[in-house]
């Protein structure tokens, strides 16, 4: 078999034939999953014929795209079995790698260790940190290909699709299964903050509800119970209390002026439609503040400070679910820490402290203290207004009884699941007694935590389950979940 003059045809013929919107199925493609294939092959010990049948069904796999788009699996082990005799591989060995191309097929089967090598080596940035422009990368070709309509179905489909996939070979699964469920996180986080609630980009009847509602909710935790009990926030709004107090400026101008700079950040740092959004609201919420009849409702510390920050933290939420933000710290925070080493929340936490120590040395240690108080009772409300039940949290389970229990995830709960290999046992005065177990990952919503370990642990009560909850690793303005 001569590897290396069949594989240089086939990469050759394909930088020269490919259509040119195939942005992700081209030579590049094919080129790393040749690399991913060597790696893996290494540390699953393939060699001999079988590392040979490998490489050049990595080298053929996508030849297909030559000729049609779908069904390009069939493809392309046709034009394996045309060309391969030409450089000296017998019947038997091209029907080898053609069972190795096809077990690529979505969803994938694999039959034997070299197909579960290329399955695993296909997908391979599934679970790496270069996930988002290689998949990008796909996205763009689909929608060349108008096999995808738009962002939103394109991320639903990647959710479902990570949901589903899990790796063959151990190696995958020890180096690439948990990037793998990190970049499952982030895309269901952009289900949750990236989009309004009404599913669409555009500034539709519901955003504009939302944020009717947020803003005159949070006016009225400013109005009713804030301002007159000199109380404070943190972020842009805890800054135009300060200004209010100390100059005695109209909150209404203060909030508003205060928060353009980070509007005009928004602008350039997320997109134009997050900022036009923003600034509507901003300039909404300036104007319940200035005309908008609110009470007084109680002049009590604790009170004030629970419920303004309930209030104040619906208010929030509400505008976050429609696409745009009523306060700029994290704008600010997002300019500051792609020309810094620091973290948003360590940027946002460093500004807070800013302002409460302000608050501290000119109205009182009490005050900096409740108005703390309604900090954190706010962060917390935003959590639920913007998550509501479906914030997600991934549950480990490791359990001798695995199969069950995968079986009931899926069948019962309708959970996608990732299985990954791993031991149990060690324990003290019995470390040498140990076995093999199947560590089962699954995504699930908050309310159905206490469903899970039910189920769990009717099957195997001394089950070891351990859950936390899903963040993004980083993000922008609006894939964090607080904006105040």
């Amino acid at each position: 078999m001569q590897l290396e003059k069949a594989t240089k045809f086939i990469l050759d013929k394909m930088a020269a034939e490919l259509p040119s919107y195939l942005t992700y199925h081209g030579v590049r493609h094919t080129k790393e999953v040749m690399r991913c294939a060597d790696e893996l092959a290494a540390s699953e010990k393939v060699n001999g014929d079988d590392l040979i049948i490998l490489r050049t069904a990595a080298a053929f796999h996508d030849a297909g795209f030559l000729e049609a788009y779908d069904g390009h699996e069939e493809v392309s082990c046709g034009v394996a079995q045309t060309y391969l005799p030409k450089f000296e591989y017998n019947e038997d060995e091209i029907k080898r790698v053609c069972d190795t191309i096809m077990s690529t097929r979505l969803p994938q089967e694999p039959t034997n260790l070299i197909s579960e090598v290329l399955c695993d080596a296909d997908l391979y940035y599934l679970g790496t940190n270069n996930y988002s422009p290689v998949a990008e990368s796909l996205y763009q070709e689909l929608l060349a290909a108008g096999m995808m309509k738009g962002r939103e179905e394109w991320i639903h489909h990647q959710i479902k699709f990570l949901h589903a996939h899990h790796y063959f070979t151990p190696t995958a699964q020890a180096n690439l299964t948990a990037n793998q469920h990190q970049n499952l996180a982030i895309l269901q986080s952009q289900t949750l903050t990236t989009k309004s609630v009404t599913g669409h980009k555009d500034f539709y009847f519901t955003d504009l509800l939302l944020i009717m509602v947020g803003v005159i909710t949070a006016g009225f935790s400013l109005r009713s119970f804030l301002i007159p009990n000199d109380f404070f926030d943190g972020g842009i709004t805890g800054i135009s209390l300060l200004i209010q107090k100390l100059t005695k400026f109209n909150l209404g101008y203060v909030i508003v002026v205060a928060n353009l700079p980070f509007v005009v950040m928004g602008y350039f740092s997320i997109n134009p439609r997050f900022a036009f959004k923003t600034i509507f609201c901003i300039l909404m919420l300036g104007l319940c503040l200035l005309y908008f009849p609110y009470p007084v409702v109680t002049s009590d510390s604790l009170l004030v400070s629970i419920f303004g920050g309930f209030f104040l933290g619906i208010g929030i939420g509400l505008t976050m679910r429609a696409g745009c933000a009523v306060d700029g710290i994290e704008v600010l925070a997002l300019y500051t820490w792609r020309r810094t080493s620091f973290t948003i929340s360590e940027i946002i936490l460093a500004l807070n402290i800013v302002i409460f120590a302000i608050a501290a040395s000119n109205f009182g240690l009490p005050v900096a203290l409740y108005s703390m108080l309604t900090y954190f009772t706010a962060t917390k409300t935003v959590d639920y207004v913007v998550e509501g039940i479906e914030a997600y949290t991934g549950v480990t389970i490791i359990s001798g009884k695995s199969e069950i229990i995968k079986e009931r995830l899926v069948n019962e709960l309708g959970r996608g699941i990732t299985v990954y290999k791993g031991e149990r046992g060690f324990l003290p005065g019995k470390f040498e007694v140990h076995s093999e177990v199947d560590i089962i990952f699954t995504v699930i919503t908050r309310l159905e935590l206490r469903k899970l370990k039910n189920l769990v642990n009717d099957i195997d009560p001394n089950a070891f389950v351990f859950a936390s909850t899903i963040k993004e690793a980083s993000g922008g303005i609006i894939k964090r979940r607080h904006i105040h």
